[in-house]
């Protein structure tokens, strides 16, 4: 496990698997993701059974945070296309207990994601993508020491219109000077 201060993060089971595929068909979680169609169990099975054959580092970590001495799940983060030769990867997060928004645990997990990047995979440069209007999670990031560095005009159509996508990155030396 991986532990900040109010939260760890921990390789996914089986059995967490319907809460999953509820934050997954919740349209206000998913409105910050790429899916677009709900989602069956069945479905969620098929991707726990292809995950667990991808690389270890490219596992999707649960997020818990501590709460009267146990542990809620309250979302799930993690690493993607992962280029090794440029120590390069992607990142990704959502929080699907509604209940735990806008009090600061997405950027806890994100800082928590960025020294396990760069700490412990020795990676070089961690980006995102985020929709332009997704204003809650762009803040997230830039609190994280995520910069600005482009955007894809009308790269996403969601919900009946066009959404630009931003483009978020950090490189292990803006981290070493600004995070250590």
């Amino acid at each position: 496990m991986i532990y900040g201060r109010n939260i760890r993060l921990r390789a996914p089971e089986r059995e967490d698997l319907p809460q999953f595929v509820a934050w997954l068909n919740d349209p206000e979680v998913r409105a910050g993701l790429t899916i677009v169609l709900p989602l069956s169990m069945a479905e969620e099975e098929e991707w726990f059974e292809r995950m667990q054959k991808s690389p270890a580092h490219e596992h999707p970590l649960v997020i818990e945070i501590s709460r009267d001495e146990s542990w809620i799940p309250v979302g799930t983060c993690g690493f993607h296309a992962v280029d090794w030769r440029v120590r390069s990867a992607e990142v990704g997060l959502f929080i699907g207990e509604k209940s735990y928004w806008g009090k600061g645990y997405g950027t806890e997990v994100m800082r928590l994601l960025l020294k396990h990047g760069f700490d412990t995979l020795n990676l070089n440069r961690i980006a995102l993508r985020v929709y332009e209007d997704n204003l809650r999670a762009i803040r997230c990031y830039e609190k994280a020491g995520f910069v600005h560095e482009g955007r894809f005009r009308q790269g996403m159509y969601k919900d009946g219109q066009y959404k630009d996508i931003l483009f978020m990155s950090v490189l292990q030396s803006e981290w070493n000077k600004n995070w250590r």
